[in-house]
């Protein structure tokens, strides 16, 4: 293992994270405090508590996640996709550095400014409303395993983004939505018998609740089920990734 070249290719993506540090501080911040302004006091005030969690409360998980996986993805497909558009990626890949250290390093870092941005978003939530967190390893390591998955599905996309336009859909028209369709900002257990069932097919729904189970100790599906779910999606993103090095493609063309 080339852990200069995994170090270099980190302290780089890091370095580009922290010339834009108000950006990435700040907006986090400002989007998170009006989430709860216009979620936590206008919702909150017609729906007192959901599970036996205040919806203030309640919504704390699912405003991280949401940042998390949206972070996670964009870091590490721009990270990629960047590299490939001025071509120096292809230096890289004359370089003697086996994808797994390329992956390592770009997939490391996007992971980790999706952590830092969680936590932010965590400490700003205090600001607002009071809540505890019942499991506080578990949270700490659905964060990890979620910011790593989504990062290496980020991946996958700035890889297979012939455009800047392209890099873009996939968060905007797909997973954002799924995020707020996954339970966000309510419990799955609220929405009608039909509606419960067409939610156990988004894959988003099994994060959040496994999520929200850290700090509530209350899911809308079991944890164990939840882990499953996380890993089966991790373990996907790899094989693909995988692939993509194996037979070159979109890399090599």
């Amino acid at each position: 293992m080339n852990w200069m070249a995994v170090i270099s290719i980190f302290r780089f993506e890091m370095a580009r994270f922290f010339r834009t540090i108000a950006q990435s501080f700040l907006a986090p911040v400002i989007s998170t405090s009006l989430y709860f302004v216009v979620f936590g006091a206008a919702i909150g005030s017609r729906i007192q508590e959901v599970e036996g969690v205040s919806y203030g409360a309640f919504i704390v998980p699912g405003l991280i996640m949401l940042t998390v996986i949206t972070q996670s993805i964009s870091n590490a497909s721009f990270g990629i996709y960047f590299p490939k558009f001025i071509g120096t990626f292809f230096e890289l890949l004359a370089a003697p550095i086996s994808f797994l250290e390329i992956v390592l390093g770009y997939v490391g870092a996007a992971a980790l400014k999706a952590l830092i941005i969680g936590f932010i978003i965590l400490i700003t939530a205090f600001f607002f409303v009071d809540f505890s967190i019942a499991h506080p390893l578990a949270m700490v390591a659905f964060l990890v395993l979620t910011s790593v998955s989504f990062a290496l599905f980020g991946f996958i996309l700035g890889i297979w983004a012939g455009n800047f336009e392209q890099l873009q859909i996939v968060p905007l028209l797909i997973v954002t939505p799924l995020v707020f369709l996954g339970g966000s900002f309510y419990s799955i257990a609220m929405l009608p018998p039909v509606w419960q069932t067409i939610s156990m097919f988004n894959p988003v729904v099994y994060l959040i609740s496994g999520f929200r189970w850290a700090f509530f100790d209350t899911a809308d599906v079991p944890i164990v089920t939840s882990l499953v779910a996380i890993g089966l999606f991790t373990t996907l993103c790899l094989g693909v990734i995988w692939w993509i090095f194996r037979t070159g493609w979109r890399i090599r063309q």
